[in-house]
């Protein structure tokens, strides 16, 4: 996990940037960039009115600020920084609605998925970031103390106070891999909020997306394939009121004695993952979409296909390369609900 500051998986809108009309009403496209959470953010509204879209846009800006000053690990004094703190103190600490909604919604991620998505691999994180910055891998002695501190069950939640208990010294928490996903959603809200449903929100390669542009019936999105010559073609979807996110190490990674190593963490080994792989999952809400992508890249495919299929609510695609006597080949697996999505409905 610790995906805070992927780079984007690019994900292309091919619809035109023209306005749409219907009887007495005249829409219009706005497009707005902001760096938010460390990526490139991104919004596109279909109004009739440019000043409501430039309002709903700002106040979408500020929820998103407000959510990376509560969630970041990058940031010593965010709410997220200071429980960790508290590890292994024995006390149980109040927490704010966005905090507490979030890791209640990890803990059942983790517990879905078997412990393979989990928030409390911020120590491992924190040894591969270094390890990207100084080429190097992280000392094997290093690595076994720092996954002493890392199990999702050693967060206790008692929601009747809405507090929060780190039972173990050492642990840090690490929501990069779910923060995103909620940020997006919340900002959607208030743009819903604010009277602008034709929207969609993206940031790095994860996007939420409400009410169609006008005369189409979707979002039309294509995904970009791996990096890798010879990869399969971009694949077409079609978004409405729904959610897309990606994980992959297409822009994070680092290669060390000839091995490809992830930004993503298995919170199993320590190791960052050799899986040279694209995952990108769509849900109703991006929140879920984005946890479930870090998930079903550190399970690969068989076990990742499982669990997403589980779910019922969701649907991936994972595209990774394979060899095949000695000659680059692909190996892609995805739900039975997948191309669905593919369809213009």
């Amino acid at each position: 996990m610790g995906l805070w500051l992927t780079a984007p998986l690019f994900l292309w809108i091919l619809l035109g940037v023209g306005c749409a009309t219907r009887p007495g009403v005249t829409w219009q496209r706005y497009e707005f960039e902001r760096p938010q959470m460390g990526l490139p953010f991104r919004m596109v509204l279909y109004t009739t009115d440019g000043q409501a879209a430039t309002n709903a846009a700002e106040a979408a800006w500020k929820r998103i600020a407000e959510l990376n000053s509560i969630l970041s690990d990058y940031l010593e004094q965010s709410e997220l920084s200071r429980l960790s703190r508290t590890a292994g103190s024995g006390r149980a600490i109040p927490v704010g609605q966005d905090l507490w909604r979030v890791l209640v919604r990890s803990e059942k991620m983790s517990r879905a998925s078997d412990g393979t998505f989990d928030v409390t691999v911020g120590p491992l994180v924190q040894l591969w970031r270094r390890a990207r910055r100084q080429r190097a891998l992280p000392e094997p002695d290093r690595i076994t103390a720092a996954r002493a501190a890392v199990n999702w069950r050693w967060i206790e939640l008692e929601s009747r106070a809405r507090s929060v208990r780190l039972v173990t010294p050492g642990m840090r928490l690490d929501l990069g891999a779910i923060a995103k996903g909620y940020a997006l959603d919340e900002a959607l809200a208030v743009l819903r909020h604010r009277g602008v449903s034709r929207a969609l929100v993206s940031g790095g390669g994860d996007m939420v997306v409400g009410g169609p542009p006008p005369g189409e019936l979707g979002w039309k999105v294509a995904v970009a394939p791996l990096d890798v010559l010879g990869a399969p073609p971009p694949r077409t979807v079609w978004l409405r009121w729904t959610a897309l996110c990606t994980s992959g190490d297409v822009f994070q990674h680092v290669e060390i004695g000839g091995v490809r190593y992830s930004h993503i963490v298995d919170p199993r080994t320590g190791v960052g993952l050799t899986d040279h792989s694209l995952v990108t999952v769509i849900a109703r809400r991006a929140v879920t979409a984005d946890a479930l992508s870090t998930a079903v890249s550190v399970l690969g495919p068989i076990a990742g296909i499982e669990l997403v299929e589980r779910m019922r609510s969701a649907d991936a695609l994972l595209v990774r390369p394979a060899e095949s006597e000695g000659e680059q080949s692909f190996q892609t697996a995805e739900t039975a609900g997948f191309r669905r999505w593919e369809r213009r409905r």
